[in-house]
């Protein structure tokens, strides 16, 4: 792919990453409703003030910066637009993304992971790329895919249902959706699909315990490291 292609699409990414904030927003209700505390993850409690994060390019908000959100995002599609960019499946992997950054900051604004919007991840892959594998003469990848999908979702299920684990049905459902477009790209993919979000949320908590900006008991969204976990393992394999 050339440089221009790839520069078009990364702006594209951007884009995608400023829509991203305010479709978030609406879709959990961050700034209509009254604030809620959180006590687990996907559940809250009306009463007490959300964490305060900066949503757009100045002012404090809850969810993360706008701006934050378009680099990610052109980061995010430039790299794909790299590694993808010779493979029929690139817009349906982009379209996959781009919702993908909607539930981010769904996850991050109020630790809740949409169905509407996970479906639309299962959409994304589930349709764009059995038409791709199928119009490149490559069913077999589709088998893979599905084998991904069992499993992300019998994985995450069994974690999800261990004492003590913080693992919401919403991160079991995204990563089942997550788990097609990973055994599309082939077991390399899926194999570090499955282990990325966990070493990333890791080293993320210990960072923060480090820091002193959370506690042991501080509900996190896992959705994001599901997130950037699926994207490095398309990026690198």
């Amino acid at each position: 792919m050339s440089a221009v292609t790839v520069a078009g699409t990364a702006v594209l990414g951007a884009l995608a990453g400023l829509a991203a904030v305010p479709i978030g927003r609406r879709a959990v209700g961050v700034g209509r409703a009254a604030p809620r505390r959180f006590t687990g993850v996907g559940r809250a409690e009306a009463g007490a003030p959300r964490a305060r994060w900066a949503v757009g390019c100045g002012g404090p908000a809850v969810g993360p910066r706008r701006c934050t959100v378009a680099v990610v995002g052109a980061v995010v599609y430039g790299a794909l637009a790299v590694a993808r960019g010779d493979e029929p499946g690139l817009p349906a992997l982009l379209l996959v993304a781009a919702v993908g950054l909607v539930l981010a900051v769904t996850d991050l604004s109020a630790l809740r992971l949409p169905d509407p919007l996970v479906g639309a991840v299962a959409l994304g892959g589930g349709l764009g790329l059995p038409a791709t594998a199928l119009v490149a003469g490559e069913p077999g990848r589709l088998t893979t895919a599905l084998v991904g999908v069992g499993l992300s979702l019998g994985g995450y299920l069994l974690l999800a249902l261990l004492p003590g684990v913080r693992l919401g049905f919403g991160d079991v459902k995204l990563a089942a959706a997550l788990g097609f477009p990973l055994g599309w790209l082939g077991w390399p993919a899926l194999r570090l699909g499955l282990f990325l979000p966990h070493l990333l949320a890791g080293v993320t908590v210990l960072v923060l315990l480090a820091a002193g900006r959370i506690r042991r008991d501080t509900p996190l969204p896992f959705g994001p490291a599901i997130l950037a976990g699926t994207w490095l393992a398309a990026v690198l394999t």
